[in-house]
């Protein structure tokens, strides 16, 4: 019989792609790798190495718009997961999650296997309760649990992030700057109107600058390119971004998706990072880097979603200059 791993990791496509070193530890000792990902995530599940099947589930104990617990939905998820009936399940959460309740489901699904790091008890829940020290960065937090459960990267595996290649065909020349004005919550984005002065400015500094953002973000995206920057708001899949991210001499995001995407690519990163979270966990990992934004900022550490000071003084304090500056510097190195 093959040996089935389900992977789980129920947040945004992100948090999904971070998990990149931990795939690929446990399907070099799997036989195949199913990845239980939240509606959010499952594109980015699909982009990773080592992954044969996305499964999708909208998680109430996840998610920041929760749906409701429904017992027929749970019990839906259980019989699936007692016809997959994997080997065993490693599930990844944030500091701030908890994987019991899953570790529930996957028991009574009858899972044999179970790990997950875990500060609360776990009585019968977890086969492996790992404990790790919070201020690791994300991916390799998660390979420490890979770890924890018996999975080492193959051998040649530097650990640094990844997606599948080859990616689609590129469709713009390369050397251009990628400026991505949106966030996944708005603490963690810098000023619409300061994104628009960084392309005038980048444009005077003699790059070309492309904007990016989601489908519900081609307002913004038009607003920031202007008529010096080129809008490609809404008009990527996940994959696509990639080759565009791939092809970047740098890209300028906030603390969200895109950026551990680029990271994933290997194009360097100017970070907006809003200390809500901890850089240390979650600034873009591998990849030359120059994080921008006020790191003592009273809205360190809050997890805050909207600002909860006046002014967003985390990044209102970046300026143009700091951002072109930072661009130079990543572009000359």
């Amino acid at each position: 019989m093959s040996r089935t791993v389900l992977v789980v990791r129920l947040d945004n496509a992100g948090d999904v792609l971070l998990q990149g070193p931990l795939v690929r530890a446990v399907a070099h000792g799997a036989d195949r790798v199913v990845f239980l990902a939240g509606p959010a995530g499952a594109e980015a599940a699909a982009l990773l190495p080592g992954v044969d099947e996305v499964w999708t589930w909208a998680c109430p104990w996840i998610l920041g718009d929760p749906p409701p617990v429904e017992a027929a939905d749970l019990a839906a998820l259980t019989e699936r997961l007692r016809a997959l009936a994997p080997a065993e399940a490693v599930v990844s959460t944030s500091f701030h999650q908890s994987p019991l309740p899953l570790a529930l489901v996957l028991r009574t699904a009858g899972v044999p296997r179970i790990s997950a790091i875990s500060v609360d008890y776990p009585g019968s829940l977890l086969d492996v309760r790992h404990t790790v020290d919070d201020d690791l960065p994300e991916p390799e937090r998660a390979l420490s649990l890979a770890r924890a459960a018996g999975f080492e990267l193959p051998p040649g595996d530097d650990g640094r992030l990844e997606v599948r290649r080859p990616l689609p065909p590129a469709a713009h020349a390369p050397g251009y700057v990628v400026l991505h004005p949106g966030a996944s919550v708005p603490a963690r984005a810098w000023p619409a109107d300061r994104c628009a002065e960084a392309v005038e400015a980048l444009a005077d500094a003699g790059h070309r600058v492309l904007v990016t953002g989601g489908p519900g973000e081609r307002e913004l995206t038009a607003a920031v390119a202007g008529t010096r920057g080129e809008d490609l708001g809404g008009a990527t899949s996940l994959a696509e971004m990639a080759a565009l991210l791939d092809g970047a001499a740098a890209v300028v995001v906030g603390n969200t998706g895109p950026a551990h995407l680029a990271a994933a690519v290997g194009t360097p990163v100017v970070s907006l990072f809003s200390p809500v979270v901890p850089a240390v966990r979650w600034a873009p990992y591998g990849v030359p880097s120059v994080l921008l934004g006020d790191q003592d900022a009273p809205c360190r550490d809050t997890r805050a979603r909207v600002c909860p000071v006046p002014g967003h003084p985390c990044l209102t304090s970046v300026t143009t200059g700091d951002v072109v500056a930072a661009v130079e510097k990543l572009v000359s190195a």
